[in-house]
């Protein structure tokens, strides 16, 4: 049970390649294209998929019309999320079925997801060539048009003329992309021809286990989004992300909308180290060495991870579109050296920051954690010296306790989770033994992990930072902390991913020896803090709040379809280390009277907002002139913004924005905040009389 727990961040970013492609079926298709069908042995694996869906899910739901009705609605919308290739009249078409879905997967009939699959292929097909012809006939980028970037909402066209005006809207975008990323009109051309060229030919590309894949992969994103099917091929890759012996650049990607883009990246590994690439930028190109850089938009992901993957110490190139920049960010070229993921290079790290409180210095301790890692293999060959957060942050807190820290800091910004036994261990570092996280599942069982040596290693001062990227073992953590009053909690509400998976080996099942079945990821259970709270959906609320970028409608489970429900249970039966709501109040007044009063805290406070602005903005001009000017308008403004923020702490400014991306003396204003914060609650906890004086202050104001 806790290996399976232990798996559960590979588990949750595993590589899911969802696929343009169709087949043959009740609806009506174009013989002209190659039809696909099913493999011998997917009506069987469908079949029991089912099955497992219904009696082992956490919800166990039943296979009725309703949930047939919302995976025709997940398929559909897989398959065309912004609604470029099907017409309003294939919807019709396939809505005809909406209710029958369930029966037909119990009977082991895959024919409609085929035919839609086919419909789609014969419609791509039809907008590639619709492309290239506008491509010849010239672009004219002198309009008033504009183009509205999400359109997962809008209406499906009526017609191939409505369809055509949309897409000629579409390539004066990508065009207006290119060429004010500084290609030439002649490069930029054959750009988009060998882009839209390609769309063909990665229909082409496809197979029936590409198709079964999605199908099945909506099935499960109807029960929640962490429940999936992994095919032959992906769970092949699931075990070399669990070995961590992959060559390749360390980035969870996934597949959104035509683009390739960055969910995650592994501690410790290139990316990582690198600094450049980061979470929510999109993969547009990918160049081998001194080779030809290759256009992979509209790309399947298995063929983009291809590329991206290779022999160990070789150079691969990744044009990118930055995630910051919105619809205004430029592409540009990222150069990394492919190498494994050390364990080494994911470990905790520790430093020291210095605050002055009434003419004194207060010291405070920082260790950041990028993930919950343990060596197993080692620790399982009775290697004593093995590597394991718990005994990593265990040694650093006793190297800062000899430099003779005041208070410390647990930096758990990005951390996506990992092990849930070192989430609990940790916690143990902090508390007099007791629960730590409670497991739940459909039956209503309940399991309670503990920290069983009851000794405590720091009884400090102690800060938990966390961000919209904590996650799943951060969460537990962050949360056990929290409700044993043993710390704070500052920054952002966390990614609130309280759900539990397990790997099912869909081949243990099938007589079938020669044909592999794949596995199917099933949410069985749910986290629950001591406190009876889930930390499913809501995440850890901290109990003092950073500015930083708007991310909840695209980042964490709450802006996931289909995620299950925040709810509560009774809490576990524990010892609260303290209350530190009471002291809350001036923690907070303290902060907020010192930031309105910090420089750098308040440009960063506006150079966030003018990102978040950026960022929501999805209508873009299609005027070459008008285009040009709010991309350099809004290039001034971050720069101007970021550079009083950078001149608040005396460093000098920059002149681009890929410049200040790759400074290395960027401060980290809200671990300086963070760090205020703790010194504050040493100097309160340790002496009432100055805590006083600090109240009247601030009550005189």
């Amino acid at each position: 049970m806790h290996r399976l727990i232990q798996a559960d961040r590979v588990l949750r970013t595993a590589v899911v390649l969802v696929v343009l492609l169709f087949t043959a079926g009740p609806l009506a298709a174009d013989t002209s294209l190659e039809q696909l069908a099913p493999e011998q042995q997917h009506p069987e694996t469908a079949r029991l998929i089912a099955k497992l869906l219904t009696y082992q899910h956490f919800n166990q739901q039943p296979m009725d019309d309703e949930l047939s009705t919302r995976v025709m609605d997940a398929y559909v919308d897989s398959l065309d999320p912004d609604r470029y290739y099907f017409l309003a009249e294939d919807i019709e078409e396939f809505h005809a079925y909406r209710e029958q879905l369930d029966d037909r997967l119990l009977d082991g009939d895959l024919s409609v997801p085929y035919a839609i699959f086919n419909r789609l292929r014969e419609r791509t097909v039809e907008r590639s060539e619709f492309a290239l012809a506008v491509l010849e006939d010239g672009v004219d980028l002198d309009t008033d048009r504009t183009l509205d970037l999400d359109r997962g909402e809008a209406d499906w066209p009526e017609n191939r003329e409505e369809m055509n005006r949309v897409w000629r809207d579409r390539i004066k975008h990508d065009a207006l992309t290119l060429l004010l990323a500084g290609e030439e009109e002649e490069q930029t051309s054959d750009l988009l021809r060998s882009r839209y060229e390609g769309m063909a030919k990665n229909m082409r590309r496809s197979g029936s286990e590409d198709v079964f894949e999605a199908f099945m992969g909506a099935w499960g994103r109807a029960f929640d989004p962490h429940t999936s099917y992994l095919s032959p091929r992906n769970s092949r890759e699931f075990d070399i992300q669990m070995q961590l012996s992959l060559e390749g650049i360390g980035a969870v990607l996934r597949t959104h909308r035509d683009f390739t883009e960055v969910v995650e990246l592994i501690p410790g590994g290139p990316a990582s180290q690198d600094g450049q690439l980061q979470p929510g930028d999109r993969i547009i190109g990918v160049g081998q060495e001194d080779e030809e850089m290759v256009d992979v938009v509209g790309w399947r992901l298995r063929d983009v991870v291809d590329l991206i993957r290779g022999p160990k110490e070789s150079e691969v190139r990744l044009r990118v579109l930055p995630a910051v920049g919105g619809s205004d960010a430029s592409p540009r070229t990222i150069s990394l050296v492919r190498n494994e993921v050390a364990l080494e290079e994911q470990a905790a790290q520790k430093s020291i920051e210095e605050v002055e409180r009434n003419g004194e210095t207060v010291r405070i301790g920082v260790i950041e954690i990028p993930a919950f890692y343990a060596d197993f293999a080692a620790a399982q060959a009775g290697d004593e010296d093995y590597r394991s957060t718990t005994r990593d942050v265990e040694k650093l807190m006793r190297e800062l306790a000899e430099e003779d820290i005041h208070g410390l800091i647990i930096d758990l910004r990005g951390n996506a989770g990992g092990s849930l036994q070192e989430a609990s261990s940790l916690t143990g570092l902090f508390i007099d033994g007791g629960p730590v996280v409670q497991i739940r599942r459909s039956g209503g069982d309940t399991e309670v992990l503990r920290d069983q040596d009851g000794g405590i290693t720091y009884d400090g001062p102690l800060t938990v930072m966390v961000d919209r990227f904590s996650a799943s073992a951060s969460e537990i953590f962050a949360g056990a902390i929290q409700d044993y009053g043993r710390g704070l909690v500052v920054g952002e509400r966390t990614f609130g991913k309280g759900t539990v998976q397990s790997l099912v080996d869909l081949n243990r099942f099938s007589n079938d020896a020669d044909n592999e079945s794949g596995r199917l990821k099933l949410t069985i259970a749910k986290f629950y803090r001591v406190s009876g709270s889930s930390t499913q959906k809501r995440g850890v609320e901290p109990d003092l709040h950073f500015p930083t970028r708007d991310r909840s409608d695209v980042v964490g489970e709450s802006a996931a379809d289909n995620a299950l429900p925040w709810d509560e249970i009774r809490e576990a039966s524990y010892r609260p280390h303290g209350d530190l709501r009471g002291l809350m109040p001036l923690l907070l007044k303290r902060h907020e009277d010192r930031s309105s009063r910090d420089p750098g805290f308040q440009a960063l406070v506006e150079e966030l907002d003018k990102q978040n602005t950026i960022a929501n903005r999805t209508v873009v001009s299609l005027n070459r002139t008008q285009r040009s000017q709010e991309r350099d308008d809004s290039t001034a403004k971050q720069l101007e913004k970021a550079n009083r923020r950078r001149a608040a702490y005396e460093l000098p400014p920059m002149d681009d924005l890929e410049d200040l991306r790759m400074a290395e003396d960027e401060p980290d204003v809200l671990l300086k905040a963070t760090a205020d914060i703790t010194a504050d609650l040493y100097v309160i906890q340790r002496f009432p009389s100055i805590a006083n004086r600090w109240s009247a202050e601030l009550a005189s104001e």
